[in-house]
């Protein structure tokens, strides 16, 4: 049987790729601005704690005094630009189909920006397959605040299990998959299990320092490994 009656999700690095749109989207930033384009290791470095995070990193090496000038650049690019070669991960839309068939609560909780991340589930054809999707912007939070996961808690009507969160105990019933640090100390903060996977911005090494609950390298590993799902 399924320990899991609700399952979290981070998107980037998780369920999806998007980092090629997140690049183009730095380097416009940069060259707006007449500086160097950062590599793709770059923006592996700087991203996960949420956009205006991502890009005072990406600045913060030769031009910091430019970030608020940036930020809006960097946005409005976006905002055009989002869809431009995104693409689910291998795994991700058949885990989600099976665990729907069993019954399971799924939904997003992403760092990224909130309305972006609808608009790009949406448009990769998942939203249904999710009982809520909840980024940056919904809340005052961001993970890994434990006020973050007790909101989507509460949104999704698991009031019992928001009122546990970070408690004695913790969260039996509910599980985060991930791929960052961010989401490793989200499951600690909220005591319940975040399983990570290696596909987006941290190693196996730096996901088992974060204390994540077990690193495996795609999502039909975490399936197989830790929800009895084969795919």
């Amino acid at each position: 049987m399924m320990r899991f009656h609700t399952i979290f999700f981070d998107l980037d690095g998780t369920l999806l790729d998007h980092f090629e749109a997140i690049h183009r989207a730095h380097c416009h930033t940069r060259r707006h601005f007449g500086l160097r384009e950062p590599s793709m290791d770059d923006v592996h470095r700087a991203v996960g704690a949420g956009v205006d995070v991502a890009v005072a990193r990406i600045f913060a090496h030769d031009r910091s005094d430019l970030v608020p000038q940036a930020l809006p650049v960097y946005k409005a690019f976006w905002d055009e630009n989002m869809l431009d070669g995104v693409r689910l991960l291998p795994g991700a839309r058949e885990l989600l189909v099976e665990l729907n068939h069993r019954g399971v609560c799924c939904a997003v909780l992403t760092n990224k920006h909130g309305p972006s991340s609808r608009k790009v589930c949406e448009h990769l054809g998942v939203s249904h397959l999710l009982d809520g999707i909840f980024g940056a912007t919904d809340t005052p939070w961001l993970k890994p605040h434990n006020e973050f996961t007790m909101h989507a808690l509460n949104a999704l009507g698991k009031r019992d299990d928001a009122a546990r969160a970070g408690r004695p105990g913790g969260v039996p019933g509910v599980c985060l998959v991930g791929d960052s640090i961010y989401d490793a100390q989200t499951g600690v903060n909220g005591g319940f299990p975040c399983y990570c996977v290696t596909t987006g911005t941290h190693g196996a090494e730096e996901l088992r320092a974060a204390k994540a609950s077990g690193v495996c390298a795609d999502l039909s590993a975490v399936g197989r490994e830790f929800l009895g799902i084969v795919i």
